[in-house]
């Protein structure tokens, strides 16, 4: 994506996937603001729940294809799941899954 001072574009059926943080996770990195804000899609391979963890920031997941789930709850397409910084979480997916994932600070805004 081409960085421009008051905003950007990305053709999202163009580029590369690259490897996420964990095994079975890819990653197309939208937005990735020193601030703290992030916009990725992530596509979650078949698999068990996850290692425990927490983000620091706000994290808003809307999954798009497949299934997702968390410790608590089972989400398919059109569902969206807001968590705030510090829940603990685990997740997986059963049949596979592609999410649109958004990390915001708790406090702050753009400048």
């Amino acid at each position: 994506m081409k960085r421009l001072p008051a905003g950007g574009s990305a053709k999202l059926a163009a580029g590369d996937w690259q490897p996420g943080e964990r095994p079975g996770e890819m990653i197309r990195l939208l937005v990735d603001d020193p601030r703290g804000y992030h916009t990725m899609l992530l596509k979650v391979a078949p698999g068990p729940l996850g290692i425990m963890h927490a983000h620091d920031e706000i994290e808003q997941i809307y999954v798009m294809e497949g299934d997702f789930f968390d410790d608590d709850e089972s989400y398919g397409p059109g569902d969206f799941l807001l968590r705030m910084p510090g829940a603990m979480h685990r997740a997986g997916s059963k049949d596979g899954c592609t999410m649109f994932i958004v990390y915001a600070p708790l406090s702050g805004g753009p400048a």
